[in-house]
Protein backbone atom coordinates (compact mmCIF):
# COMPACT_ATOMS: atom_id res chain seq x y z
CA UNK A 1 0.00 0.00 0.00
CA UNK A 2 1.13 3.72 -0.25
CA UNK A 3 2.92 5.18 2.77
CA UNK A 4 3.54 8.53 3.44
CA UNK A 5 6.43 9.32 6.33
CA UNK A 6 4.78 12.97 6.61
CA UNK A 7 0.84 11.97 7.16
CA UNK A 8 2.72 9.20 10.05
CA UNK A 9 4.85 11.97 11.35
CA UNK A 10 1.83 14.97 11.73
CA UNK A 11 -1.45 12.48 12.26
CA UNK A 12 -1.84 13.10 15.89
CA UNK A 13 -1.33 17.07 16.06
CA UNK A 14 -3.81 17.41 13.12
CA UNK A 15 -6.38 14.78 15.29
CA UNK A 16 -5.98 17.56 18.04
CA UNK A 17 -7.44 20.10 15.97
CA UNK A 18 -9.88 18.22 14.53
CA UNK A 19 -10.88 17.31 18.01
CA UNK A 20 -11.11 20.77 19.09
CA UNK A 21 -13.03 21.96 16.32
CA UNK A 22 -15.36 19.27 14.79
CA UNK A 23 -18.70 19.03 16.10
CA UNK A 24 -19.95 15.80 17.10
CA UNK A 25 -20.98 13.68 14.13
CA UNK A 26 -19.03 15.51 11.89
CA UNK A 27 -19.56 14.76 8.28
CA UNK A 28 -16.33 15.50 6.60
CA UNK A 29 -15.27 15.46 2.92
CA UNK A 30 -10.87 15.46 2.19
CA UNK A 31 -9.57 16.51 -0.62
CA UNK A 32 -6.54 14.83 -1.52
CA UNK A 33 -6.56 11.96 0.39
CA UNK A 34 -2.93 10.38 -0.88
CA UNK A 35 -2.25 6.91 1.21
CA UNK A 36 -5.57 7.21 3.52
CA UNK A 37 -3.63 6.91 6.60
CA UNK A 38 -5.58 9.51 7.76
CA UNK A 39 -8.73 8.68 7.15
CA UNK A 40 -8.16 5.56 8.95
CA UNK A 41 -6.14 7.05 11.87
CA UNK A 42 -8.98 10.29 12.27
CA UNK A 43 -12.11 7.36 11.78
CA UNK A 44 -10.38 5.48 14.64
CA UNK A 45 -9.88 7.89 16.81
CA UNK A 46 -13.09 9.76 16.63
CA UNK A 47 -16.30 8.34 17.43
CA UNK A 48 -19.62 9.13 14.52
CA UNK A 49 -16.76 10.96 12.17
CA UNK A 50 -18.02 10.03 8.57
CA UNK A 51 -15.01 10.55 6.87
CA UNK A 52 -15.39 10.71 2.55
CA UNK A 53 -11.74 10.53 1.44
CA UNK A 54 -11.21 11.70 -2.40
CA UNK A 55 -8.54 11.73 -4.67
CA UNK A 56 -7.42 12.43 -8.54
CA UNK A 57 -9.04 9.99 -10.39
CA UNK A 58 -4.85 8.70 -11.39
CA UNK A 59 -4.44 8.18 -7.70
CA UNK A 60 -7.87 6.28 -6.57
CA UNK A 61 -6.04 3.17 -6.71
CA UNK A 62 -3.61 3.75 -3.80
CA UNK A 63 -6.33 4.99 -1.99
CA UNK A 64 -8.89 2.53 -2.83
CA UNK A 65 -6.62 -0.32 -1.81
CA UNK A 66 -5.61 0.84 2.05
CA UNK A 67 -9.79 1.95 2.67
CA UNK A 68 -10.64 -1.51 1.37
CA UNK A 69 -8.01 -3.02 4.06
CA UNK A 70 -8.62 -0.77 6.93
CA UNK A 71 -10.98 1.21 6.47
CA UNK A 72 -14.12 -1.13 7.81
CA UNK A 73 -12.58 -2.48 10.83
CA UNK A 74 -11.35 -1.29 14.19
CA UNK A 75 -13.15 2.26 13.87
CA UNK A 76 -14.11 4.54 16.81
CA UNK A 77 -17.98 3.59 17.87
CA UNK A 78 -20.63 4.63 14.95
CA UNK A 79 -17.78 5.94 12.86
CA UNK A 80 -17.38 5.27 8.26
CA UNK A 81 -15.42 5.61 5.81
CA UNK A 82 -17.11 5.17 2.61
CA UNK A 83 -15.65 4.13 -0.87
CA UNK A 84 -13.27 6.92 -1.84
CA UNK A 85 -14.54 9.24 -4.44
CA UNK A 86 -13.05 10.97 -7.60
CA UNK A 87 -12.22 14.81 -7.34
CA UNK A 88 -10.59 16.86 -9.57
CA UNK A 89 -10.53 20.68 -7.60
CA UNK A 90 -10.97 22.60 -10.48
CA UNK A 91 -13.80 20.15 -12.09
CA UNK A 92 -17.05 21.66 -11.04
CA UNK A 93 -18.75 18.44 -11.83
CA UNK A 94 -16.46 16.47 -9.11
CA UNK A 95 -17.64 18.07 -6.31
CA UNK A 96 -20.58 15.75 -4.55
CA UNK A 97 -24.03 16.92 -4.39
CA UNK A 98 -24.73 16.91 -0.64
CA UNK A 99 -23.43 19.32 2.35
CA UNK A 100 -20.39 18.66 4.85
CA UNK A 101 -19.84 20.05 8.24
CA UNK A 102 -16.20 19.96 6.99
CA UNK A 103 -13.54 19.86 4.35
CA UNK A 104 -10.39 18.91 5.22
CA UNK A 105 -7.07 19.44 2.83
CA UNK A 106 -3.47 18.15 4.50
CA UNK A 107 -0.48 19.70 1.87
CA UNK A 108 -2.44 19.98 -1.06
CA UNK A 109 -2.09 23.89 -1.67
CA UNK A 110 1.23 24.15 -2.43
CA UNK A 111 0.98 21.09 -4.64
CA UNK A 112 -1.70 22.09 -7.24
CA UNK A 113 -1.04 24.73 -9.35
CA UNK A 114 -1.42 28.68 -7.86
CA UNK A 115 -4.50 28.73 -10.44
CA UNK A 116 -6.44 25.79 -8.52
CA UNK A 117 -6.65 27.06 -4.82
CA UNK A 118 -9.08 28.88 -5.75
CA UNK A 119 -11.08 26.37 -7.49
CA UNK A 120 -10.38 24.47 -4.05
CA UNK A 121 -11.83 27.56 -2.15
CA UNK A 122 -14.91 27.84 -4.37
CA UNK A 123 -15.40 23.87 -4.39
CA UNK A 124 -15.21 23.90 -0.80
CA UNK A 125 -18.05 26.80 0.09
CA UNK A 126 -20.22 25.35 -2.67
CA UNK A 127 -20.27 21.68 -0.43
CA UNK A 128 -20.39 23.30 3.21
CA UNK A 129 -23.52 23.13 5.45
CA UNK A 130 -23.96 26.98 6.90
CA UNK A 131 -21.78 27.36 9.72
CA UNK A 132 -19.39 24.32 8.45
CA UNK A 133 -15.53 24.29 8.32
CA UNK A 134 -12.49 24.55 5.88
CA UNK A 135 -9.52 23.41 7.52
CA UNK A 136 -6.12 23.46 5.53
CA UNK A 137 -2.95 22.10 6.76
CA UNK A 138 0.40 22.74 5.56
CA UNK A 139 3.27 25.53 5.13
CA UNK A 140 2.09 28.60 4.16
CA UNK A 141 3.67 32.59 4.11
CA UNK A 142 2.23 35.92 5.05
CA UNK A 143 1.89 38.44 2.95
CA UNK A 144 5.09 37.07 1.19
CA UNK A 145 6.73 37.40 4.28
CA UNK A 146 8.13 33.15 4.59
CA UNK A 147 7.32 32.21 8.34
CA UNK A 148 10.71 30.08 8.42
CA UNK A 149 14.22 29.56 6.86
CA UNK A 150 13.00 25.71 6.25
CA UNK A 151 9.66 26.56 4.47
CA UNK A 152 11.81 29.01 2.14
CA UNK A 153 13.95 25.81 1.22
CA UNK A 154 11.13 24.05 0.37
CA UNK A 155 9.39 26.84 -1.79
CA UNK A 156 12.69 26.94 -3.77
CA UNK A 157 12.42 23.01 -4.12
CA UNK A 158 8.75 23.06 -4.49
CA UNK A 159 9.27 25.11 -7.89
CA UNK A 160 12.36 23.65 -9.15
CA UNK A 161 10.57 20.40 -9.85
CA UNK A 162 7.30 22.27 -10.99
CA UNK A 163 7.47 26.40 -11.46
CA UNK A 164 3.78 25.96 -10.83
CA UNK A 165 3.93 24.52 -7.11
CA UNK A 166 5.11 26.34 -4.33
CA UNK A 167 4.15 27.64 -0.53
CA UNK A 168 0.99 29.49 -0.92
CA UNK A 169 0.14 32.76 1.21
CA UNK A 170 -2.03 32.81 3.65
CA UNK A 171 -2.97 36.31 3.62
CA UNK A 172 -4.03 35.51 -0.46
CA UNK A 173 -5.85 32.88 0.59
CA UNK A 174 -7.90 34.24 3.25
CA UNK A 175 -8.60 37.23 0.87
CA UNK A 176 -9.90 34.80 -1.42
CA UNK A 177 -12.16 32.77 1.11
CA UNK A 178 -13.68 35.84 2.31
CA UNK A 179 -15.05 36.64 -1.18
CA UNK A 180 -16.66 33.06 -1.15
CA UNK A 181 -18.28 34.02 1.78
CA UNK A 182 -15.61 31.81 3.87
CA UNK A 183 -14.35 33.35 7.22
CA UNK A 184 -11.08 33.06 8.62
CA UNK A 185 -11.54 32.22 12.26
CA UNK A 186 -8.42 30.71 13.07
CA UNK A 187 -4.62 29.97 12.57
CA UNK A 188 -3.41 26.92 14.32
CA UNK A 189 0.41 26.76 14.58
CA UNK A 190 1.26 23.29 14.10
CA UNK A 191 5.13 21.22 14.42
CA UNK A 192 7.29 21.65 11.54
CA UNK A 193 6.43 25.15 10.91
CA UNK A 194 3.07 24.04 9.29
CA UNK A 195 -0.37 25.64 10.09
CA UNK A 196 -4.02 24.79 10.08
CA UNK A 197 -5.97 27.49 8.58
CA UNK A 198 -10.23 26.96 9.26
CA UNK A 199 -12.77 29.24 7.73
CA UNK A 200 -16.29 29.44 8.70
CA UNK A 201 -18.77 29.21 5.73
CA UNK A 202 -21.18 32.34 6.54
CA UNK A 203 -24.77 31.59 7.04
Amino acid sequence: MLFSAACERNKDSILAVLQAWLPPGAQVLEVGSGSGQHAVFFARSIPRLAWQTSELSANLTGLGERIALEGSSGLAPGSQIPRPIALDVSAPGDWPHQRFDAVFSANTTHIMPASSVPDLLAGAAGVLASGGLLMLYGPFCDHGIPTAASNVDFDLHLRSLDPAMGVRDAGVISEQARGLGLSPVADVAMPANNRTLIFRRNS
